[in-house]
């Protein structure tokens, strides 16, 4: 590119003028420097001033002239830059690939089975009826049987060989009255992989002995066990455990039996019907309610699952070299993204500085790639088939998103405008609305 000479030197004059009445040497008042002195003391400081207002500038308009659209920062090579000369640069930078999408008219979706059986509605009916129920106190004296749930004062603490010794972090202490633990998700199990290396500290939880869920070493060392009796043993957590954080760890308990209890599960009847809500008088409308909405988990299952396989599809039927830039901005945006949910976690900013960057960036490489390269394939198909986002749509996406965060429309619409979101917000929903009509066409 070049910029004609006369633009230059009214560039270097309004940049000299301003260094004229700004700048303050050793002798001279203010404003009144000589301007063969400034140019000799600022030289290069003016030429970087009139670089930066003349560049960006000119080189919109050059790229607005060629009909390119630059996706990425411009790399600005072979600077030629001196007063009363033409001003010559070369500029570097990615835009998007052409891409012709094919076969996205020929997909078609599998057809998945969404009927629910009356099996299916009697395990949801039971897990709602374990929802509800009740522990009562065994008062007779005996030990711990098959069925009981131990009512116990629980502290793990990681082993030495596992790298970490007791006093490595704070334990964590909790106050759960309708916890079980022993393995099962909401338990020892789950506390301990939260405090990851860290000892592990329950008030009060329930052990369930010889439950499904629960670990074998729990119900071995609990059974028989009376209130006010103490045990301690060792949990060998397998290598393939579903929780990497515990696979191949080991953990000391010590749980100090503090009562014996027994579940009562209610009966499936009208009365549980209405107890579950106000909106059931008889369990057949619980039951009927259970079976729509394990048909809409179904549909919405079947749904997603097809649209995946659509994008699969569409990704391996177009292949093309995708713009390193829009690849780099989704890394960042994934782990943005995953470090908001650190955060929300409890993960402290210092804790974070710790991580290792180049490998978490390396590791979201390949998932990025793939985003891209789908929203680059529905983008082209939405050109195609004219797939367009209405201002009512976008408008009903910015009031979600105030009141999910619980803000005026007003503020979110400001926010979002001066971070340049809208068009992005706009981008996604013409996505989505592309991905709905692919579906809805390969399942007719």
């Amino acid at each position: 590119m070049e910029i004609p000479a006369d633009v230059v030197d009214r560039a270097f004059d309004a940049t000299l003028a301003k260094y004229q009445k700004l700048a303050r040497l050793p002798g001279f008042r203010r404003g009144k420097v000589p301007p063969g002195i400034l140019k000799q003391r600022f030289a290069e400081d003016i030429k970087s001033e009139v670089v930066e207002s003349l560049v960006p500038t000119y080189f919109k308009k050059e790229a607005e002239k060629q009909r390119l659209t630059p996706i990425s920062q411009p790399r600005v090579t072979d600077l030629h830059v001196e007063s009363g000369q033409p001003l010559r640069f070369k500029a570097a930078f990615e835009v998007m690939p052409e891409v012709e999408v094919a076969g996205y008219k020929e997909l078609r979706a599998e057809k998945s089975d969404t009927s629910v059986s009356d099996d299916e509605v009697q395990e949801a009916l039971d897990r709602l009826r374990e929802q509800h129920a009740s522990y009562a106190a065994v008062e007779e004296d005996r030990g711990l049987s098959e069925g009981d749930f131990a009512q116990v004062e629980l502290h793990g603490t990681p082993k030495a060989e596992d790298g970490v010794g007791a006093g490595d972090s704070p334990a964590i202490s909790e106050s759960a009255e309708t916890k079980s633990a022993g393995g099962s998700p909401a338990s020892t199990q789950a506390a301990a992989a939260e405090s990851g290396n860290s000892p592990v500290h329950l008030e009060e939880v329930l052990v369930e002995v010889g439950g499904s869920n629960t670990v074998r070493e729990f119900s071995e060392n609990l059974r028989g066990a009376k209130a006010g009796e103490e045990r301690t043993f060792d949990v060998t957590y397998p290598d393939d455990f579903k929780d990497q954080r515990l696979a191949g760890k080991t953990f000391t308990y010590t749980l100090s039996v503090k009562g014996i209890k027994r579940k009562n599960m209610p009966a499936l009847d009208d009365d549980f019907a209405r107890e579950v809500s106000n909106d059931f008088q008889s369990v057949e409308q619980l039951r009927e309610r259970v079976r729509e909405g394990l048909a809409a988990e179904k549909k919405h299952q079947a749904e997603h699952s097809a649209k995946d396989k659509i994008v699969e599809e569409l990704v391996r039927r177009n292949e093309f070299p995708l713009p390193e830039a829009l690849v780099e901005h989704q890394i960042d945006v994934r782990l943005e993204r995953g470090l908001r949910a650190l955060a929300a976690q409890g993960m402290r900013a210092e804790q974070m500085r710790t991580m290792d960057f180049d490998r978490l960036r390396a590791g979201q490489r390949e998932a990025a790639r793939r985003e891209v390269q789908t929203s680059i394939i529905l983008e082209k198909i939405a050109d195609a088939e004219n797939v367009q986002v209405t201002n009512e749509e976008l408008d009903g996406e910015i009031e979600a998103v105030a009141q999910q965060s619980k803000q005026t429309v007003e503020s979110i619409r400001a926010r979002l405008t001066k971070d340049g979101a809208i068009e992005r917000i706009r981008q996604r929903l013409r996505n989505d609305k592309v991905l709905d009509w692919l579906y809805e066409k390969s399942s007719a």
